[in-house]
């Protein structure tokens, strides 16, 4: 199998060395043999030919993914000692900054943490190939595999193009084209014409703050937000924008932006299909408003946005920005910060957590961070019925102070807004 990367996943993927990492750590009781893991890890290769690719060039040094049935990479199992509960979060930091070599491995490797009983097992994937979506796919059929090495799981049918996530009666139709081709030179000429900043803002040091919710308290939200007419998503957005706008003061810029899993409207990306690009759009509160009619000015916002999205179109556009793609990611990367940070909210995994020789504990927000531009960002999953949250950051965006400070004010507005719908009327 052999086929060009695209638009967003050539982003991502950048000059093919430096790190743009996701990380999923999963906290696991009970044992399990490094045999049946690894072959879990076959048989997820089996499943996803792309689990199996390197990155190989044309003589117009444009990417491929690039499988060799013959001699097929293998997912690497690094194992290292388990001495306190918090290793896993110096780990996912340390994977954040490993590259993968694109050229000979593949995009997917494995960190155990073994202990006695209680391990840690990371999995590590370059972001040009897995999104969240994908995340969830893999991560469900590797435990299902791991307890039951012959277990059913299928085939999956894998996107050789553009031609497989976009309807041929769009993709061939002469309106769609043009105007797809019309709307990607205007974007050309304009990125053309943006100075960028010669030299990038630079990042410091990394670092994540974690946190988890007892199962009552995440049941209170989803109560109030029910009740409140709004999503938890929207809840957590109106959320973010007060706390960096009470912490951050002047350096706010009252803006958050939110990835859309393409899956939900794009049908023709399959549950099960490995794929990494999703859209995005920007949400920012009124300073007008009270915290409950600004969440609900911004529920409307993010329903007419979604709405406007032609993830077809997107896709077509996007497509026709290939020779301008090195200046948008210096753009990205040099460009001056206009957005708080990244808030993506994978909601409830739906994931077994009782196993025949293992329970899973919990799995862990997945993070990622990458080298375009601004790292922070905000990502919460709710497991077993707990709401966790991740605040990923770099000093040279978000001092550690401050993001500590975020933390305590993201909970304490969430406290309040509960304790407020507690009181009699």
């Amino acid at each position: 199998m052999k086929r060009r990367l695209l638009f967003g996943e050539r982003l991502m993927l950048g000059d093919g060395h430096t790190p743009f990492n996701g990380v999923v750590p999963v906290k696991i009781r009970g044992e399990f043999s490094a045999a049946s893991l690894q072959h879990a890890l076959l048989r997820l290769q089996q499943k996803h030919p792309l689990l199996n690719a390197v990155i190989t060039y044309d003589k117009h040094n444009r990417p491929y993914f690039t499988v060799d049935k013959d001699r097929p990479a293998k997912i690497p199992v690094h194992i290292i000692p388990r001495n306190s509960d918090d290793d896993w979060k110096k780990e996912s930091i340390n994977q954040w900054l490993s590259p993968f070599d694109t050229a000979k491995d593949p995009m997917m490797r494995m960190v155990w943490i073994k202990g006695d009983g209680v391990s840690e097992l990371l999995m590590i994937v370059h972001h040009c190939l897995i999104d969240g979506g994908s995340v969830l796919t893999i991560l469900a059929t590797l435990f299902e595999l791991i307890d039951n090495g012959d277990a059913e799981i299928g085939q999956e049918d894998p996107i050789k193009g553009l031609q497989d996530i976009v309807p041929a009666e769009i993709l061939e139709n002469k309106k769609q084209r043009f105007k797809a081709g019309l709307i990607g030179s205007i974007a050309v000429l304009a990125l053309w014409l943006m100075p960028a900043r010669k030299k990038a803002i630079e990042r410091q040091k990394d670092y994540m703050l974690h946190w988890k919710l007892d199962e009552e308290m995440t049941a209170e939200i989803s109560k109030f937000c029910k009740g409140s007419g709004i999503t938890v998503n929207t809840l957590l957005c109106a959320v973010l924008l007060q706390a960096f706008k009470d912490i951050r003061k002047e350096n706010a810029h009252n803006k958050v932006s939110c990835p859309v899993d393409l899956r939900t409207i794009n049908k023709k990306i399959k549950k099960d299909n490995i794929f990494a690009f999703g859209s995005m759009f920007v949400v920012s509160a009124y300073p007008e408003l009270d915290f409950m009619s600004n969440a609900k000015a911004i529920q409307k916002d993010i329903k007419q946005k979604v709405k406007k999205l032609d993830p077809y179109l997107m896709l077509m556009v996007l497509e026709k920005a290939h020779p301008i793609l090195n200046k948008f990611r210096r753009f990205l990367k040099h460009g001056k910060s206009s957005n708080d940070c990244m808030f993506s909210n994978i909601g409830r995994m739906p994931i077994p957590y009782q196993y025949s020789t293992f329970e899973i504990e919990t799995i862990y927000t997945p993070t990622v961070i990458g080298p375009l531009g601004n790292t922070t960002s905000f990502m919460t999953t709710i497991y077993r019925g707990k709401m966790d949250f991740a605040f990923v950051a770099s000093e040279g965006y978000i001092p550690y102070a401050d993001g500590l400070a975020i933390q305590g004010k993201i909970m304490s507005i969430l406290k309040e807004q509960l304790e407020t719908q507690l009181q009699p009327a």
